[in-house]
């Protein structure tokens, strides 16, 4: 059988040693001197001023959201715009700080929202904020998407969990917004087994998520940002300011664990992307020789370590016909991300449906993936391709 992920690492067995010396010599397995050693190198490769290390992706986002209604920058009742091709934990923190959510149509050909749909949905709606999702380490035209929340003073956020090391010819994904979360999460193109980092050059936005991410006080800022807190507020001890609380927030600390890990897997990345590359493009060679799949584009791609392989299908009833073959081979297989959000449970429940989104629709029932690894074989990619013949 050919999983949709074969290892929680890459290197997968050196990096087991090294984890196991680690945790028997550790002085300290809580938060410490490991993860703020990984939010600067993991920033650094970002290309980023800040990183700001989580216990997940999940809670990135969610501590992002609440991070810029502090600030004051987003409010309960704000419209807040979001790609309809996601994951839960994108759309769930708007909606938890009391805010709308509005989906934007997807193009099935880039699996992401172009700067045509958030064209249209600003026209349509007086929206706040854009979360975009680069779905499955692909990307839409954000450079253009950049400019038109410029032009509408629309705040742009990134979900980059599914696209570290994606790049368009005007920058990293990642970089476009005010800030952009990632996962790192077992399968992502890093993993930690859990974790998730938020980076952004924005020196304000950053503090108040050290702040939202430790239940709301100070211990992780920089000793001039306590001093600048405890003024504000009158705080007159050292005593007194450890049991300060200052704004909303949560407990999302990582461990040592998720920090040491990252900096052993960021060794290793640069070589983890090149291996996905390659066999993405072994992949997309297949798909490209069937007229019953959709050709992805990404011409405004340049760098593309793919998270996943997607098979895009023309109708529905040639989805169930390569499901079966993918099936039937012992290739193990997922809807695109989690389809059209708006179908899901939770949203039903709390949200407005009555949307028009026919690019999402059309992914949701005509497309699934199967996984991208870098420990794929040539025999394993030989009998994933071999399932994209038209026979």
């Amino acid at each position: 059988m050919i999983p949709l992920m074969k290892n929680a690492f890459f290197n997968e067995y050196s990096t087991k040693q090294k984890l196991a010396d680690f945790i028997l010599k550790a002085d300290q397995l809580s938060m410490g001197k490991q993860c703020f050693s990984f939010e600067l190198a993991f920033a650094r490769k970002q290309g980023s001023a800040h990183g700001v290390l989580f216990n997940s992706g999940g809670s990135a986002n969610l501590a992002l959201l609440q991070a810029l209604k502090n600030l004051g920058r987003l409010a309960s009742g704000d419209r807040v715009a979001f790609s309809a091709l996601t994951w839960s934990t994108n759309v769930m923190p708007i909606i938890q700080m009391g805010m709308v959510p509005v989906p934007v149509d997807c193009m099935p050909e880039t699996l992401n929202s172009m700067s045509e749909h958030l064209q249209l949905c600003i026209q349509k709606n007086s929206i706040k904020a854009f979360f975009i999702t680069n779905a499955l380490g692909f990307a839409g035209d954000l450079d253009k998407i950049r400019d038109i929340c410029a032009h509408n003073k629309v705040i742009l956020v990134e979900d980059n969990c599914e696209a570290l090391g994606t790049q368009l010819l005007q920058g990293k994904t990642g970089t476009f917004g005010v800030a952009a979360s990632f996962s790192f999460f077992v399968a992502h193109h890093l993993s930690t087994i859990e974790g998730g980092m938020l980076c952004s050059d924005d020196d304000e936005l950053a503090e108040m998520l050290r702040i939202v991410r430790a239940n709301g006080w100070d211990r992780n800022l920089e000793a001039a940002q306590q001093v600048r807190w405890r003024k504000q507020h009158n705080i007159n001890s050292e005593f007194q300011a450890k049991y300060t609380f200052y704004d909303l927030g949560y407990s999302l600390r990582p461990t040592e664990i998720t920090g040491f890990l990252g900096l052993i897997q960021l060794e290793a990345l640069d070589e983890n992307l090149s291996r996905r590359i390659r066999s993405y493009l072994k992949i997309e060679e297949a798909v490209g020789l069937n007229d019953d799949l959709l050709q992805l584009r990404r011409e405004h791609l340049c760098v593309l370590p793919a998270f996943a392989m997607p098979i895009i299908c023309k109708t529905s009833e040639l989805k169930e016909k390569y499901q079966k073959q993918f099936s039937g081979a012992g290739i193990e297989i997922r809807p695109l991300i989690a389809g059209n959000m708006l179908k899901q449970p939770f949203y039903e429940k709390y949200c407005d449906t009555s949307f028009a989104l026919p690019g999402t629709d059309f992914l949701h029932a005509n497309g699934f993936y199967c996984g991208n690894y870098p420990e794929l074989t040539h025999l394993e990619l030989e009998q994933i391709t071999s399932c994209l013949y038209k026979y």
